[in-house]
């Protein structure tokens, strides 16, 4: 096969590093396989895979149809059998692009918290959680038979789970990080012994802010008397406001407790680094394969330290969660961890095990692989519904845009749209 990958940005995130890493994992597989993308830091990532990169321009309507007249040309030209886009913009524009081509394939990834609801029934559709795969199947039935237990002309094997892969070989114990702990100041041998709890995220108010003034707040207060550093890898828009915390932090705890390095082209030293791990997603999946305890971040006060008891939650909803105590929890979860060295040793082996064992980048290729062969099976049969399903697209687009615009004028507009917990249920 010839597959044209489509991540929906190339700054570091989850959604992003998963679509590059699979790209190349597919290629392993024997398949020519070519990213698109606007310019960005994963750029590099891709070339050193040695991937094929084709440019889009940074500054675009997202979806676009001059988008979607480029990806059909290079259909044309270039004889790509799979277009795959990540998230909905990128899964929009496959979709039409891919459209009024013969024998060519549409796929999407989705790996935000929700999927926008106007995404096409018809396109093939992969999901990062089994939870929200219900949600869509439920959305859909619904839409389709005016009922949850009716669902004529619905295909349930076009939503897939495909939980976000972690490439171990690239990522695991050992990985060299004393570059890094020299660059940011953090092996001063007057700080021998601290315990450095890491995060890494983009610094947005959507979804991920929350947590980490949690954890700031949480660590000036317990480094008065625990042996424990906070160390922020990020950056975004959100990143004065973290840093007015840190300082405040650092002052109430007379020592430099919380760390902000800024952005990492490449975070794994960042991970390597680590004696706890903080994250959600698949920030938190990539975390696990460095063999250190994780604690798992969701919206709303929500912090849940990865157990043999906790994993299922996780293995069903994904890597995050709504409500709790908040600052209450985080101390105790903390306070638990830097006292206790054979607890951190047996869930790090715990967390190591279990990334191994369910979540490789080989296996989450091999899938990837059967998405696609299956979505150029069902290309190859013709798109029965598929004039309906842009109409409906189009109406659900446009609707979306109007709405966001509304909210802009209002400052109420969210950074990552379909990408907040607590909002969920109102986007159904």
């Amino acid at each position: 096969m010839k597959v044209l990958v489509y991540p929906h940005a190339m700054e570091l995130g989850g959604s992003q590093l998963n679509a590059v890493e699979l790209a190349g994992a597919v290629r392993e597989l024997g398949h020519q396989v070519t990213v698109i993308s606007e310019p960005g830091p994963l750029v590099q990532r891709v070339v050193d895979i040695g991937l094929e990169h084709l440019e889009l321009p940074a500054e675009r309507r997202r979806p676009s149809p001059t988008t979607v007249r480029l990806l059909r040309s290079l259909i044309t030209e270039r004889g790509f059998d799979v277009v795959h886009g990540y998230e909905w913009p990128p899964g929009v524009e496959a979709y039409f692009a891919a459209g009024r081509c013969r024998d060519v394939a549409a796929t999407c990834t989705v790996m935000s918290m929700s999927v926008a609801p106007f995404l096409p029934a018809d396109l093939s559709l992969a999901v990062g959680t089994a939870q929200i795969r219900l949600s869509v199947l439920e959305q859909r039935f619904q839409r389709r038979g005016g009922g949850r237990h009716s669902g004529r002309g619905f295909d349930p094997a076009l939503v897939n789970l495909l939980e976000p892969p972690v490439d171990l070989a690239a990522n695991r114990p050992g990985h060299p990080a004393d570059g890094f702990r020299a660059q940011h100041g953090l092996d001063d041998p007057a700080d021998t012994g601290l315990l450095d709890v890491v995060v890494v995220c983009r610094l947005v108010p959507e979804l991920k802010l929350e947590g980490v003034l949690t954890a700031v707040h949480v660590i000036g207060e317990l480094a008065r008397e625990l042996p424990l550093r906070l160390v922020v890898v990020g950056d975004g828009p959100a990143r004065e406001q973290v840093e007015a915390r840190a300082a405040a932090a650092n002052k109430r705890a007379g020592r430099r407790a919380v760390v902000l390095t800024g952005a990492l082209d490449d975070p794994r030293p960042a991970y390597a680094a680590a004696s706890i791990t903080l994250g959600m997603g698949g920030s938190a999946l990539r975390a696990l394969a460095f063999g250190q305890p994780l604690i798992v971040q969701g919206e709303d006060g929500f912090f849940e330290l990865l157990t043999r008891e906790s994993s299922r939650r996780f293995l069903r909803q994904g890597w995050y969660g709504l409500g709790g105590d908040g600052a209450a929890t985080l101390a105790r979860i903390l306070r638990e961890l830097a006292t206790d060295e054979a607890r951190r040793k047996d869930l790090a082996d715990f967390g190591l095990h279990l990334v191994t064992e369910r979540f490789s980048l080989e296996g989450a290729a091999l899938l990837q692989e059967a998405i696609y062969l299956d979505a150029l099976e069902r290309a190859a049969t013709g798109r029965p519904r598929a004039a309906r399903e842009a109409a409906r697209t189009i109406g659900g687009v446009v609707t979306h845009k109007v709405r966001r615009r509304r909210d802009r004028r209002r400052g109420t507009a969210a950074a990552d749209d379909f990408n907040q917990l607590r909002d969920r249920g109102s986007r159904r």
